[in-house]
């Protein structure tokens, strides 16, 4: 069975990057019945809160991506310090001593070489006497992970297919600080073993972890996921912009934005699949498949999920929004409304034209025009068909055609120059209403 994890820090809230990490492994999990995990990796213990850990899952829950169980890292130090040890054992991991100046230093130098950054290993080189000397100037060690040199790094990436590093051109990445806390890679290796994660998806920002972590997997006796990295989602202006990357659940709701419009454009952008609108993921699922998805960066648009947002909108059945529609809007009002809805809190507005008061004034030369209207509406047969009659009648007995016959009838029965289609919207104003809204604007 494909388990799947999405490991957001508590430090802030949820963008619409990690929205989309979150989207892809919940998919890759539902489309084959498998399981989707949440990891919350709040081993920084000063920035991350319980309110943001609340936050992230609520988002989730918003997005329709709930968990199937989910563990904090903050509980799982004992196992960390286990698996620590044995590593220690095996002299997989090793002490070092250089302060972050002197770690710079060595960085400049080699930079000035023109040669790449990588860690000289030159704690290993020191004897037990020169460690103990300077734990007694009060230095405590940080600890790296040993890579091994001889075995080089290959696998076979879901999206980007055969990858291959060479360790020798890679620093041992540091896996823990020198005051005990831990940095991100050992944990998460130790974490996907014991959630028996097998599938990760995840940015190609993260290639290189991949390949130091796989040795870590070695270094435990356990068989790694398999890994998909998706190219980084850019702005429409080209790259990931400041407001884009801040831009999360709280700015989508506030902008109407529905979760299934979120999820449709997330699903595919970056795929060689269009963005439709869906009622539902399902869809989604069955054509999600990795072989689809580019290396280019995915464009993500604003504009572009808006109007998705509004196609979305205007294909939802009653019974789907019924619940944060207006009291007393009924399926008809809703199929009338829709198609002018960007968003769905819109639709109250729409309501009110049709429950009124509204400011339906007339000029001079339509007030006759709109006299003679009341008195064919409230003369009518009001079962079928009114607006088609009601422009019939007077278009006969006017002479008025196009926008001189319907725009004083639409801004005397709705107080507005654009609206849902009066053939449906006048009967939800109803007889009574609607003759007395045609007296007042023919006054």
């Amino acid at each position: 069975m494909i388990v799947t994890r999405f490991a957001p820090s508590p430090t802030g809230r949820l963008h619409v990057g990690n929205i989309r990490t979150a989207l892809h492994n919940w998919m890759w999990a539902r489309r084959s019945g498998g399981r989707f995990l949440l990891r919350l990796d709040d081993t920084d213990l000063e920035r991350s809160t319980a309110e943001n850990a609340e936050a992230i899952r609520h988002d989730l829950d918003w997005l329709g991506l709930t968990p199937d169980d989910s563990v904090r890292q903050s509980d799982r130090f004992a196992l960390y310090e286990e698996r620590f040890e044995e590593l220690r054992g095996a002299g997989r991991v090793y002490p070092c001593y250089e302060t972050a100046e002197e770690l710079e230093l060595k960085r400049k130098i080699l930079a000035g070489r023109g040669l790449p950054p990588i860690y000289d290993r030159a704690a290993l080189a020191l004897s037990d006497a020169q460690r103990a000397g300077l734990e007694g100037e009060g230095r405590r060690p940080h600890w790296r992970f040993k890579l091994d040199h001889d075995s080089p790094i290959a696998w076979d990436d879901l999206i980007r297919g055969q990858q291959h590093l060479d360790p020798k051109l890679l620093s041992d990445p540091v896996i823990r600080r020198a005051d005990g806390s831990w940095l991100y890679m050992l944990p998460s290796v130790i974490d996907d073993i014991d959630m028996g994660v097998t599938d990760v998806v995840r940015g190609e920002d993260h290639v290189t972890n991949t390949g130091l972590q796989l040795q870590m997997f070695d270094a435990l006796r356990s068989r790694a996921p398999r890994f998909a990295h998706e190219a980084l989602l850019v702005g429409s202006e080209g790259k990931l912009s400041k407001r884009l990357g801040s831009l999360g659940c709280d700015a989508f709701r506030e902008e109407g934005i529905e979760p299934i419009a979120l999820i449709a454009l997330l699903a595919r952008i970056g795929t060689s699949l269009p963005v439709e609108p869906v009622i539902d993921p399902a869809p989604l699922l069955d054509s999600f498949d990795f072989a689809r998805f580019g290396r280019a960066p995915a464009r993500f648009d604003l504009d572009e999920l808006k109007a998705l947002n509004a196609r979305i909108l205007h294909a939802l059945p009653f019974d789907l929004v019924k619940s944060r529609l207006p009291r007393g809007m009924t399926a008809a009002a809703w199929e009338a409304i829709r198609p002018n809805l960007g968003r769905l809190s819109e639709a109250q507005d729409w309501w009110a034209v049709v429950e009124g008061p509204i400011d339906g004034t007339a000029a001079s030369e339509d007030r006759e025009f709109l006299r003679k209207a009341a008195e064919i509406a409230a003369a009518g047969d009001w079962t079928d068909g009114m607006w088609k009659t009601l422009t019939a009648t007077l278009g006969a007995q006017s002479g008025r055609k196009g926008k001189a016959l319907f725009l004083p009838l639409r801004l005397a029965l709705t107080g507005r120059e654009h609206g849902p289609d009066m053939n449906a919207l006048l009967p939800l104003i109803g007889k009574k209403r609607a003759v007395e809204r045609l007296r007042a604007a023919s006054l």
